[in-house]
């Protein structure tokens, strides 16, 4: 190689963030190791977030307004100059077998698909839950650039491919919550936005949904998924994600009635 040819960048790890500086020093080195560039598109945090990951030889930070999940994860992976792209949350860690995994795979000369499904492990009030739906929740994080975008409603997104995809086996690591309280603040937040995107589209107050979805959810996570195998997490687990569901219905009841305005400020504010 030339001493002027720049080294090409295979492997990217694309991260958004905002005010993550318990989360994201422990989110890099996950995958700093391995990857050849971490990109970091940030929403103005106003922590110590920039100064730790500025810290990192291979990190490159950007910063744009906050205007919604997918936009900004799509926005994060049109910075990466990788040909394959790993799309992880602040809150999320690389695993030692899914790193070894990736290796394997960038060292080949010829990949026959575009995205691979990752199961993700979340440790949530004191242990992994592996029951209740939340495991191994298989999906696309890692894939091939210009082949993959960010998608759904927000802030429950998904990557789709173009093209054939496969699967991995080892795990991504969620630490979803500090404890429960943050969880249902972050419940609050998440059903809001809900809520919002709902009223926006114009979609009608589906009331009879309202009144058995929540206890369909619980019946769902708790019993047929399992979700009593994670011991009283799991109930917790189940109650919570019920309650989620009521919330996203009566917000938007809420916003139908007209019972309050359109929270203007809800996407600027909430930046995660």
């Amino acid at each position: 190689m030339k001493e002027n040819e720049k080294k090409k960048i295979l492997f990217s790890v694309a991260i958004i963030t905002y005010n993550e500086e318990l989360n994201i020093k422990d989110c890099i080195d996950s995958c700093h190791d391995i990857a050849d560039e971490i990109i970091i598109l940030d929403s103005y945090s106003t922590d110590k977030t920039l100064e730790i990951a500025s810290s990192y030889p291979k990190v490159k930070i950007s910063q744009a307004p906050f205007n919604g999940h997918i936009e900004q994860k799509n926005n994060a992976i049109k910075l990466c100059n990788g040909e394959w792209i790993l799309s992880i949350d602040a809150d999320e860690r690389v695993s030692k077998n899914l790193k070894s995994e990736i290796i394997e795979l960038i060292k080949k000369d010829s990949i026959p698909f575009n995205g691979f499904k990752i199961p993700r492990l979340t440790f949530h009030i004191g242990r992994f839950i592996r029951h209740g739906g939340w495991y191994p929740l298989k999906r696309y994080r890692f894939f091939r650039k210009g082949f993959a975008r960010w998608t759904g409603e927000n802030p429950h997104d998904y990557i789709e491919i173009e093209g054939k995809g496969s699967s991995l086996k080892g795990d991504i690591i969620h630490y979803s919550f500090k404890d429960l309280t943050h969880q249902v603040d972050t419940i609050n937040k998440f059903s809001s936005i809900v809520g919002y995107t709902r009223f926006h589209k114009n979609i009608s107050f589906p009331i009879l949904k309202s009144l058995y979805k929540p206890f369909v959810k619980f019946l769902e996570m708790y019993i047929f998924k399992l979700g009593f195998l994670d011991g009283y997490p799991g109930f917790v687990i189940a109650i919570s994600s019920a309650y989620s569901t009521f919330l996203k219905f009566a917000k938007l009841y809420e916003l139908k009635k007209n019972l309050i305005e359109r929270p203007s400020n809800l996407r600027k504010d909430y930046g995660k």
